[in-house]
């Protein structure tokens, strides 16, 4: 789509140092641009090019995986690393975005985030991780915010007016763990009603069972050891969740489904 509101397109890097640059009212962060460029964009008038930071895509260390906010689908999801049991759950959450090879190779994982669609596969892979952002600021100092506290609802996250994503760190405790995920929509081909990623410690047996989608924001339920399925179903009626309501699904339908998918889920992790 064109957006005949765009004036200029600028290196975001003067901006985000304050070399001669400043954020201003009609500014948005460019990355891979796929939603931007998808509907009109009425009040922009420049877009920051995040490109020219150069950021590597995925960084792999002792301490986990920092995933770049620049990082396309397509580069994480040949992500190969055999140390981290999680590693499998990458590919689930990548393919979950039902997107042509086109939209692959040019969506971010940081859009995905920043988008804040219960939907997003990368909020549900990150948040059941355990991420945590790291967030620039062109004016203060940059702040870390865990991926389950960066979603706010739908449509909304916690950046502020010329804040942005630079990065999503995974911790080796985490991605070392089994998985489980279960995801299901309206449609074979449609977008994620209920998606729910279960983690099991194989250092203390404790659990942490995630969902997104059928959510407004990301639930999480964690468990000392290998909880009973009634255990499950107590805890989430506990954390009173805020399920969504658009065209891929009602609100009592996404919740009997988050209900029955986080059952499944403890139900895998128990058997293997």
């Amino acid at each position: 789509m064109d957006l005949p509101g765009i004036t200029e397109v600028a290196d975001a890097r003067p901006v985000v140092w304050r070399a001669g640059d400043a954020w201003r009212a009609g500014d948005a962060w460019l990355a891979g641009g796929t939603w931007l460029f998808s509907e009109p964009q009425p009040g922009l008038s420049r877009l920051l090019d995040l490109r020219a930071f150069g950021w590597p895509a995925l960084q792999a260390g002792p301490d986990g995986l920092e995933i770049a906010a620049t990082c396309t689908l397509a580069e994480l999801s040949r992500l190969r690393a055999p140390q981290w049991r999680a590693t499998p759950l990458i590919g689930q959450c990548c393919h979950a975005l039902l997107g042509s090879f086109k939209v692959w190779n040019a969506a971010t994982v940081g859009g995905n985030l920043c988008l804040a669609l219960p939907a997003g596969p990368m909020i549900s892979l990150t948040a059941a991780l355990d991420g945590v952002c790291t967030i620039w600021n062109t004016a203060a100092a940059p702040r870390r915010v865990p991926v389950a506290d960066f979603v706010t609802g739908a449509g909304r996250n916690v950046l502020a007016p010329g804040e942005l994503l630079r990065s999503i760190q995974l911790p080796a405790g985490a991605l070392g763990c089994q998985t489980a995920y279960r995801q299901i929509s309206l449609s074979p081909f449609g977008r994620s009603a209920a998606l729910v990623i279960g983690r099991r410690s194989p250092a203390d047996g404790s659990v942490v069972i995630t969902l997104t989608a059928a959510t407004v924001v990301p639930v999480q339920l964690r468990f000392a050891g290998l909880p009973s399925a009634d255990d499950v179903l107590t805890a989430l009626a506990a954390a009173e969740p805020r399920y969504h309501d658009d065209v891929h699904g009602s609100p009592a339908w996404r919740e009997a489904m988050a209900r029955r998918l986080a059952v499944e889920v403890r139900a895998e992790m128990a058997a293997s």
